[in-house]
């Protein structure tokens, strides 16, 4: 095909697209654009064949031509670098970085600094590291949980080209140890705890030359003996060296290295994927253009900023100019850290959601009566108005819902889940709500907000695919990210295959500016999810359901073989108990010299006490035990092969 033909079908195809806002689908109903792609809705399809001459490479409809790389509106950032000075420069006086906890330990309301204040003491920190002789290109370690001064530091390493090394305060000595050693980290930005545990391996850490210690009091630091190397000081103390010798910026280039983000390292030795800042923006860029934050928004952190999730939303909120609020750090005074804050903008994960579900439930029951047949009309009063596009009454919400909103605060507008899959009764009871506008945004009322799942990874740079706002079907994880594209490649061995009926099925591969450029120090194993073709091997089996939507059904690595030859695939097992309100975390374990399978379950004690308070009885009763083990039985009820989706066991 010569230059000129392509043109003109490539502005034929463009002839075919709508301007945003007019349609959820950007593609019109024409025939004649099948000849680059085929319309599914909210995913359109390639013409990139796979070795069986099939075609199965999808994409999302909001950008079928071109993945998106950058902002659209500002496709001058390329770096994280480049995302702070664009923040700053337009929001220089805007709150960013709340806190409650005074310097005195103490809690009182919300206190912040502006995104201009942030920046200065970015510029310090940065100085500061500079004076005490770490060089461009070194790793700095970050080991305490999340508060302002964590992206402060971050932002430093972007700044003047350090590569952020965030450490997992909850890992154990070990994995610490082997993580600063792998990485060579040379600075580490720690609290007190944190600070002693560092100091009782410090002789197994040679690479570390500074510690950092946020919070600490001049002073009361320790002062190490000059034969260790390691310097100690406060961040106060590094904050005034740098802003009494401000040095100039160190910008990156999209293809430097931005992160190492350390997996867990609950399947072995932690693996270190290295992400650049291109890999980052281009991830935010592409998710952004489905989902919208405004200068408006106040989101409360507390997911770890060790964990790709939070690391993105930090990325995609900085861009737009919202406030970011942190929780104390107990996880049990959220909620109250919730209603001081009073966030616009919620991203939680699915035991968490599943805990909110299983209290107002139960509240709702204990409570019986009239309250519970009013909650129960007016939850299927706004499930019926959902499924059939009307909006329900608004007295449902006077009543009923705005109570319920009030436990996030009252005005979340936007809820997001991820690094699991969210129970498809769950997502409809967080979805069960009246729709309406107002000032270009939607707003909700049952919670408040618009209901976003999604599906990543570490190696992706995070979000691979997500739900489409206005898409109502539960029980998938949404289309492609704008930033890549997806295919399933056949599972022979697990009888995954594209020519599967009624959906293609197959193992999750994706490809694009987000894929990450393998792991730090283990080239062999990048080679082992990356193909020669630049397709990432996610291990996670998926299929298309009608519509261009994404359905994960399995996992292809974590599968083993019973005694009588069955395989099984522990994950599907245990998400599905893990719908069971009385179960708070289930591991399902076999192997091959077994015929069966052992469950380990955590039961969720308050939902438990509160059954056993409203039957009468006594949580060790064996009744109880006996409720309990009925519970799992029914659960286990639901694993079978009905579902043309699922795998049978």
């Amino acid at each position: 095909m010569d230059s000129t033909t392509a043109q003109r079908r490539l502005g034929a195809i463009q002839g075919h697209l709508v301007p945003d806002g007019e349609s959820h689908s950007q593609l019109l109903p024409n025939p004649t654009a099948g000849e680059f792609f085929i319309e599914k809705g909210y995913s359109v399809v390639l013409p990139e064949k796979l070795h069986t001459g099939k075609w199965n490479v999808y994409r999302s409809a909001h950008s079928p031509l071109k993945l998106v790389s950058r902002f659209p509106d500002h496709p001058e950032i390329g770096t994280l670098h480049d995302n702070f000075v664009h923040s700053v420069d337009t929001f220089r006086d805007y709150k960013y970085l709340g806190t409650r906890i005074r310097s005195d330990g103490t809690v009182g309301e919300y206190k912040w600094m502006t995104y201009g204040e942030a920046s200065t003491a970015r510029s310090a920190i940065g100085s500061g590291l500079f004076c005490h002789g770490i060089p461009k290109g070194s790793c700095v370690g970050l080991y305490f949980i999340n508060r302002p001064e964590w992206l402060i530091v971050d932002h430093a390493c972007s700044a003047y080209s350090n590569i952020s090394v965030p450490l997992y305060d909850t890992l154990g000595p070990d994995a610490v140890k082997y993580i600063v050693n792998h990485a060579a980290v040379q600075v580490v930005f720690c609290v007190p705890q944190t600070l002693n545990t560092l100091l009782s391996f410090l002789l197994d850490i040679p690479t570390v030359r500074l510690l950092v210690v946020v919070g600490g009091i001049d002073g009361q630091v320790p002062k190490l003996p000059s034969s260790t190397g390691v310097e100690v000081v406060t961040y106060s103390t590094l904050l005034s060296q740098g802003l009494s010798n401000l040095q100039p910026f160190c910008p990156p280039k999209p293809d430097d290295v931005a992160t190492f983000c350390y997996t867990s390292g609950t399947t072995g030795t932690p693996k270190g994927a290295v992400l650049t800042h291109g890999n980052l923006i281009a991830n935010v860029a592409g998710s952004s253009i489905t989902m919208k934050f405004y200068p408006s928004d106040v989101y409360i952190s507390y997911l770890p900023l060790a964990h790709i999730y939070e690391r993105a939303n930090q990325i995609v909120l900085a861009y737009h100019g919202a406030a970011v609020g942190f929780y104390q750090g107990d996880n049990m005074k959220l909620m109250d850290d919730m209603a001081a804050l009073r966030p616009t903008v919620f991203s939680s994960v699915p035991r968490l959601y599943n805990r909110i579900y299983a209290g107002i439930i139960n509240a709702v029951k204990t409570t019986g009566g009239l309250r519970e047949r009013l909650f129960n009309a007016a939850y299927n009063a706004k499930k019926r108005a959902l499924l059939s596009g009307r909006n329900p009454s608004p007295i449902w919400d006077k009543l009923v819902f705005n109570k319920i909103r009030e436990k996030l605060g009252g005005r979340v507008r936007c809820m997001t889940s991820g690094a699991s899959p969210l129970s498809p009764d769950i997502m409809e009871f967080l979805k069960i709500k009246g729709e309406f506008w107002a000032n270009n945004t939607l707003y909700c009322s049952c919670f408040g907000g618009l209901v976003i799942e999604g599906y990543g990874m570490t190696e992706t740079s995070c979000v691979i695919s997500s739900i489409n706002e206005g898409d109502n079907l539960p029980g998938h994880v949404g289309s492609p990210n704008p930033s890549c594209e997806i295919k399933l490649v056949d599972v022979p061995e697990m009888n995954y295959t594209s020519d599967d009926q009624p959906f293609p099925r197959g193992e999750i591969c994706v490809r694009g500016p987000i894929i990450f450029k393998g792991y730090h120090k283990d080239e062999m194993q990048m080679k082992e999810v990356i193909d020669e073709d630049g397709w990432l091997h996610t291990g996670d089996i998926g299929l298309w359901l009608p519509g261009g939507r994404l359905k994960i059904i399995d996992r292809k690595k974590n599968i083993f073989k019973l005694a009588q030859g069955e395989y099984i695939a522990p994950e599907k097992i245990e998400n599905v108990y893990a719908t069971c309100k009385f179960i708070a975390q289930c591991f399902v374990y076999g192997d091959s010299l077994n015929s069966s399978l052992v469950a380990v379950v955590a039961v969720e004690p308050d939902v438990l006490k509160a059954w056993a308070a409203s039957e009468g009885i006594q949580v060790k009763r064996p009744q109880a035990k006996e409720y309990f083990a009925e519970a799992i039985s029914n659960m286990y009820a639901q694993l079978s092969t009905s579902d043309p989706t699922q795998k049978g066991l």
